[in-house]
């Protein structure tokens, strides 16, 4: 490493040590359906023993930022249980933690109105760490990103507000917060989910939108978070009313999500939808994933049980436990079944003469015999009954699941008819 070098890792340091991180985690995700009917977008489980709230979790840790919030609100009892008991390693006497700020209604009488209101609300307990930059966070993208460059940059161009922007395909680009740049990469038009999104000029296919990333300088945060409180028309949003007013005002930056070892388009995957949960899942089973978990320079970190190997067995004709072009999670049972093109999360167990194909099942799930299961995303808990096809008749998973435009068929516990979270009808309770 040269002097440059030296300097430079010392400048990032300086820089994150006195960085607070806000992790925004309160959303539903409610185009996820029925996989967050009981559990926030954050908390669903993802790449076979994380949740996706790990990975952003992650970026802090490997960042060198250890001074992280996260802002929970819908349905958060497993994201909490999980935070306590995989992110509790941090030593509070060195000024390290992961602290959860669930809605408290501290400032007002309402719940989180907006991401702008998420932290508003919290603005006392954001002074009492007396931060010179705050970094605010989506809790449900996974991506690996290191956010001291992104500091760096924030910092070298006097900005008062950075935001990470990426290139997304026009056609997708609705769905974000497109914006317009410069040559110098500041932010000169900013529009929220756009019904006709403008693309990057010279570029027709593609669009600039934003990460869901932010960097404040934290005074000029309190201030406009503050002056927007008293905005009567605003949603408290950062997207639809913060960034959009400004831009116009003050300096606002663009910072490139690059890959730094090719500069070309960085990682980064919205899993918001049953389809893009799917296929980002689909891709880590690929030879050469576009997001490798496997890096030891960049691990997701992440509360992980204690669980025996996984085991196969049994090795006749017709009834042989094998799993190929596949990842198969500790204490997983493949008993005389096959399991091709798919990612199996920690406890599943699938019975003999089953068939598995391109399909994601999350922690818990049992599997019975002469099974047929393809493109297919098994929630948390579910016992497939023995015989049952799922994959081959829309019509019929239809009638008994949801199905996707594309023909992903999500299968949860109360579509099976097993109430795991709902209190049992008063007519199914034992009689005294």
């Amino acid at each position: 490493m040269n002097v440059e070098q030296q300097n430079n890792a010392r400048f990032i340091s300086r820089l994150t040590r006195h960085t607070l991180v806000l992790v925004l985690a309160g959303g539903r995700g409610s185009r996820l359906k029925q996989l967050t009917d009981w559990r926030a977008k954050p908390a669903v489980p993802f790449g076979g023993k994380f949740r996706i709230i790990d990975f952003p979790l992650s970026n802090c840790i490997n960042s060198g930022i250890r001074r992280v919030a996260v802002l929970t609100q819908y349905k958060a009892h497993s994201l909490i249980r999980h935070i306590q008991k995989g992110w509790g390693f941090l030593r509070g006497e060195f000024g390290e933690f992961v602290e959860l700020l669930p809605a408290q209604q501290r400032l007002e009488d309402s719940w989180y109105l907006g991401t702008a209101d998420a932290v508003y609300q919290n603005l006392d307990i954001i002074r009492s760490h007396k931060p010179e930059y705050v970094l605010i966070l989506a809790g449900d993208h996974i991506y690996k990103m290191d956010y001291g460059p992104m500091l760096a940059w924030h910092l070298e161009h006097k900005a008062d507000l950075t935001v990470a922007c990426l290139e997304v395909p026009l056609g997708e680009a609705s769905s974000f917060g497109v914006m317009g740049t410069d040559d110098q990469q500041r932010i000169v038009e900013f529009v929220e989910k756009p019904a006709d999104p403008r693309p990057i000029p010279g570029r027709s296919d593609v669009a600039l939108a934003s990460m869901g990333v932010y960097i404040f300088n934290t005074k000029f945060l309190y201030e406009q978070l503050i002056l927007d409180a008293k905005e009567s028309g605003s949603s408290r949003d950062f997207g639809k009313d913060l960034i959009p007013r400004l831009i116009h005002t003050h300096r606002v930056y663009a910072y490139p999500f690059r890959d730094v070892q090719n500069n070309k388009q960085a990682y980064w995957r919205d899993v918001g939808t049953v389809d893009s949960f799917w296929k980002a899942n689909m891709e880590l089973v690929d030879v050469t994933p576009p997001l490798d978990l496997y890096d030891e320079k960049w691990p997701i970190w992440t509360y992980q049980e204690q669980l025996p190997p996984a085991k196969f067995v049994f090795n006749d004709e017709g009834r042989r436990g094998m799993a190929v072009d596949s990842m198969v999670s500790g204490g997983c049972i493949i008993s005389g079944a096959q399991v091709n093109h798919s990612l199996l999360f920690s406890k599943v167990s699938v019975n003999s003469y089953s068939v598995l194909n391109d399909s994601v099942v999350l922690p818990n799930v049992k599997i019975g015999r002469h099974c047929r299961i393809r493109n297919a995303v098994i929630d948390k808990g579910c016992e497939i009954p023995p015989h049952t096809v799922i994959g081959e008749n829309a019509e019929a998973d239809r009638a008994r699941f949801h199905v996707t435009d594309t023909g992903i068929v999500l299968v949860t516990p109360e579509m099976l008819g097993q109430n795991l979270h709902q209190s049992p009808d008063i007519s199914e309770l034992p009689e005294n």
